[in-house]
């Protein structure tokens, strides 16, 4: 049996309840699952939108790895200091040129190179470049360098995601998606050799509107009238998959969704 480089991806880390959580757990669940690498959405980490400085140096000292983003990277004021810090944070690399940081990163984890790429969704969100496109250029980029390459595709509607799903099956070893903050139920090994599941949940309180504030939402939905929303605090969870992948050829063993509720 090959050794396999086991793979936890965490969904939206959704302000101080979920980086609290990460922060209290995530070296524990580490040892109990025998983890390799921990990947984090933190896009929302920071009061609900964007990540601070001090919050992307909170959820590495919590033991995850990569942080990855979204259209919200943009809403906090620092972070431009935030990619100029922290290497291991990445951004959409389908955003124009101009825009500070890196969309992918390669590190090296239990002798295994491991490309993590973010990339966005495009249907109802920024008219940015095509993921699919974008995706194909940095293949060919980083597969001479790394043999394992791991995708957050953020986006918004189920079918991108299914779609860039089947796109890159035997070339990429895991994707996942993130944004919706809603876990889905289609975790498999896709025919090539891929990973995959359609979003990974959040990490952040349950007893909310995908971990806002419950009555602020429904205000808005019944009103129309614009409302302040506030991060939700009831029944934090983290949510996301773990995947295992043979290091060697680069293809998924298996695939299955995680979540953690505090005792």
């Amino acid at each position: 049996m090959p050794v396999m480089l086991r793979v936890l991806a965490l969904g939206d880390v959704m302000g101080r309840p979920g980086r609290h959580l990460v922060s209290a757990a995530l070296k524990g669940i580490v040892k109990e699952h025998d983890i390799d690498l921990v990947i984090a959405n933190g896009e929302n980490a920071s009061g609900g939108a964007g990540l601070s400085v001090k919050n992307a140096g909170e959820l590495f000292d919590a033991g995850v790895d990569v942080i990855t983003s979204g259209n919200h990277i943009w809403h906090q004021k620092e972070y431009e200091d935030v990619f100029d810090q922290y290497a291991r944070v990445i951004r959409p690399a389908n955003y124009p040129e101009p825009c500070p940081g890196n969309g992918y990163v390669i590190l090296k984890k239990s002798g295994a190179r491991v490309a993590v790429v973010n990339l966005q969704g495009r249907t109802y969100m920024e008219p940015i470049e095509s993921p699919f496109a974008v995706f194909d250029g940095l293949r060919e980029e980083i597969g001479k360098e790394a043999s394992v390459i791991i995708i957050d595709l953020h986006a918004e509607v189920t079918s991108e995601k299914v779609a860039m799903g089947w796109y890159v099956d035997g070339r990429a070893s895991f994707m996942f998606g993130t944004h919706t903050h809603v876990p889905t139920a289609d975790a498999r090994v896709l025919p090539g050799g891929t990973a995959y599941i359609t979003d990974l949940g959040m990490c952040g309180a349950y007893e909310s509107v995908i971990g806002m504030e419950r009555d602020a939402i429904i205000r808005k939905f019944t009103t129309l009238r614009p409302q302040r929303f506030d991060v939700a605090k009831g029944d934090v969870r983290l949510n996301g998959a773990i995947c295992q992948i043979d290091p060697a050829s680069g293809k998924a063993a298996s695939i299955e969704r995680f979540e953690h509720r505090p005792a």
